[in-house]
């Protein structure tokens, strides 16, 4: 029987894949780096901030450290949880690591989104966000007790879906910027505090449940 093998462009073709989902994943995990990183020396860098959020620094200069702080741990922490859960040595005190940190930028999330907002819409779509992250963390610890292996990985491949939501509400930003030349930027700002967060959660929610990880067995 003859055996038709790949031919060289055939081979090429996944490589090909790797390589641009590799270079892909890089980018994003460089933009995912800076964002965090501007995130934990912001209390120190008040001088350079936006107006609008000079003001709320201005307003809560203790809670507003906190959460700058928590946040940009958090946009670190959480993947890093996610890539050592094969390593229950390691997952296990990264992962209340973890939990601490979102509690406390969920909960500060509150009052920074509310005071001095930009818009009540844009006060709103953070405050969801955290929201959604205190939720799914109860949701997540909830299902680790459980031994609900696969649901616990999803609320917190859910999480970091969410968490994500920082780094796109800045790419956003920048592009608005850059095209709409500072026209409808209230307008703009409401929608980027909604949609920065609430799509990669969405489309990441979507891949789950048809994957049926929400309908794992006790391990």
């Amino acid at each position: 029987m003859m055996v038709n093998l790949p031919t060289q462009a055939e081979r090429a073709v996944p490589r090909a894949g790797r390589i641009a989902v590799g270079a892909i994943l890089a980018v994003f995990g460089g933009l995912v780096a800076t964002t965090a990183w501007k995130a934990l020396t912001a209390p120190w860098r008040i001088d350079d901030f936006p107006e609008e959020l000079a003001i709320k620094a201005e307003l809560l200069p203790g809670i507003f450290t906190v959460h700058m702080i928590a946040g940009g741990l958090a946009l670190v922490l959480v993947p890093l949880a996610i890539a050592l859960s094969g390593r229950p040595r390691w997952h296990r005190p990264v992962a209340r690591l973890v939990a601490l940190d979102v509690a406390v930028a969920g909960i500060t999330a509150f009052p920074v989104a509310l005071i001095a907002p930009v818009t009540r819409g844009s006060a709103w779509g953070f405050t969801a966000q955290g929201l959604i992250w205190l939720v799914l963390l109860a949701l997540g610890i909830r299902a680790i007790h459980q031994r609900q292996i696969a649901r616990h990985r999803a609320c917190m491949l859910l999480m970091a879906a969410a968490a994500s939501g920082a780094v796109f509400f800045r790419i956003y930003l920048a592009l608005w910027a850059i095209f709409a030349q500072g026209r409808h930027y209230e307008l703009f700002y409401a929608v980027d505090a909604w949609v920065a967060w609430a799509v990669p959660l969405t489309l990441t929610a979507l891949v789950l449940k048809r994957n049926g990880a929400w309908s794992g067995h006790p391990a």
